[in-house]
């Protein structure tokens, strides 16, 4: 437990949205994907996830860059119409309503409540998608239902201190998100196998050296330098610690930069790919969809549409 504590000490948490949502249309998402972590309450209505019923008060957590699959119920009684993901994140206005009246938060018949948030270690890597944790339900847990609620309530009102009580409100979401998988004994396997590499230091420099130089030359000669290892041993180190190769990773960090990018700046697709280590745009454009399911410029429509 001692070792958790370290990495929990580490772990550097960002809000990145918080939304009540009703449902609008009965619907499948096929294969959802975001790189931030979401942790979705039930408040009133039918939500599935791989077939399980999510009850009202129940929450669904979602692990930035896991897929899933879930079906949202309007109420209407008709057969879910199944959408891919890109449908659903261009199209999103004709299947969810966001509403920002924070005395209805919890009232709204079909409704859900959603946070979402950056949880980091060493300020370098993704906390849950680095475990591989994959999407599961949390239930019957009051408190944080509760932090929900409060972080919904703080976001839809423009109060003194809000920024800082929302900062301290989604730290504690994600601790306790932590807690909760290692009270219940979920996912020890992967627990055991992936949080070692936590404690080694010359995983720790790479992981600050990719995370400073994404626009950079990162092959595994220069990766190979800042571990003090062999070029040729570098890759066999890197997944034998993390499961991954680190070519890998890095694609992954870089376009999780280009998503930060598209949603917080007017920079160009251009600017933006050659900014994260992309000469060609037609390739960064191939990889971001490949990756995303959407094209990057869909992205920046859907962010806009999202802050409605």
């Amino acid at each position: 437990m001692e070792d958790y504590n370290k990495i929990i000490e580490s772990l550097g948490v960002k809000f990145i949205k918080a939304r009540h949502i009703r449902m609008l249309q009965t619907i499948t998402i096929k294969n959802f994907y975001d790189v931030e972590n979401s942790l979705m309450i039930l408040y009133d209505g039918e939500v599935l996830f791989a077939n399980e019923k999510i009850e009202v008060g129940d929450m669904l957590f979602i692990p930035g860059g896991k897929h899933a699959t879930v079906t949202y119920s309007s109420g209407d009684n008709v057969q879910p119409k199944v959408v891919s993901n890109e449908e659903f994140l261009t199209r999103r206005e004709l299947y969810f309503d966001s509403l920002r009246d924070s005395s209805q938060v919890g009232k709204i018949p079909h409704s859900f409540g959603l946070v979402a948030f950056d949880a980091k270690v060493f300020d370098s890597v993704n906390f849950f998608t680095s475990l591989d944790i994959p999407p599961f339900i949390i239930k019957n847990n009051s408190y944080m239902a509760r932090l929900i609620g409060e972080i919904l309530q703080e976001d839809f009102n423009d109060t003194p201190g809000r920024g800082r009580i929302i900062k301290i409100k989604t730290e504690e979401l994600a601790i306790e998100v932590i807690r909760y998988i290692l009270k219940n004994k979920l996912f020890v396997e992967q627990l055991v196998t992936n949080s070692t590499y936590f404690k080694d230091p010359r995983l720790i420099d790479i992981f600050a050296y990719i995370k400073d130089n994404l626009g950079g030359d990162l092959s595994n000669k220069v990766l190979a330098n800042v571990a003090n290892v062999s070029e040729d041993y570098v890759g066999q180190y890197f997944k034998m610690l993390t499961q991954i190769n680190p070519q890998d990773y890095i694609e992954y960090q870089r376009m999780e930069e280009a998503v930060t990018l598209l949603r917080t700046s007017k920079k160009s697709i251009r600017a933006i790919g050659a900014e994260v280590g992309y000469k060609d745009t037609a390739y960064f454009c191939r990889r971001f969809k490949m990756m995303f399911g959407i094209p990057a410029g869909k992205m920046r429509r859907r962010e806009s549409l999202m802050n409605v």
